[in-house]
């Protein structure tokens, strides 16, 4: 049985964001989850995530992010069997969406779409694009990310055409040093609570 989720424990880093002015920038959660829930990116072994060549390629997309887009710093990341957490922070590129993004303590994250390209997600940062999302916002990157991934893994013969991700992500708005500590820890022990996560496949069919 995987052992349970201590945070003095599995808090293997510390959060490297000294001076991080929270009422300036945006600083964001962001869960994207894979079409249908499908396990794409590998399985957690022994409270460790296991990824495979398409996980591989998520992890790489993530990190490629800073350098294509220079307003980015990239937090806690962490690639699950069916969906992806990680942490974006923006340095004065005006990410915040009004009305999108204000959420209430307690209440799930906020769900949005990127649109449009394969799976819903855009193929570069461009404003131009029909009910696209603006340029240098939460959206776009996302929409990048999300294509860029899709196009590699579909390179794949065992993965051409196949859907990806789901249209949707959801963000938190990280409001303060506190809320980040929490969050990232999280991130890093997400492999270990995968046994009770409710994106587990398992659960969904115990539950049935």
């Amino acid at each position: 049985m995987p052992a349970k989720f201590d945070p003095q424990i599995h808090h293997r880093k510390s959060i490297r964001l000294p001076g991080y002015d929270y009422s300036s920038a945006g600083a964001y959660f962001v869960t994207v989850v894979t079409w249908g829930r499908e396990c794409l990116f590998g399985d957690v072994v022994d409270g460790g995530m296991a990824v495979n060549q398409a996980g591989k390629i998520v992890q790489w997309e993530w990190q490629n992010l800073a350098s294509a887009f220079k307003f980015l710093e990239l937090g806690a990341s962490q690639v699950m069997p069916n969906h992806f957490h990680g942490i974006l922070l923006f340095h004065g590129a005006g990410a915040t969406r009004p009305g999108l993004t204000g959420n209430i303590a307690g209440k799930p994250p906020a769900q949005n779409e990127s649109l449009p390209g394969p799976d819903g997600s855009p193929l570069r940062d461009d404003s131009s694009l029909p009910r696209g999302p603006k340029a240098a916002s939460l959206g776009a990157v996302i929409g990048q990310f999300k294509s860029r991934v899709t196009k590699r893994i579909w390179k794949m013969p065992e993965f051409a055409g196949t859907p990806i991700w789901q249209r949707n992500y959801h963000e938190h708005i990280i409001r303060n040093e506190h809320e980040m500590g929490k969050i990232w820890r999280y991130i890093e022990a997400n492999p270990v609570m995968w046994v009770d996560d409710e994106e587990n496949p398992r659960n969904s069919l115990s539950a049935a």
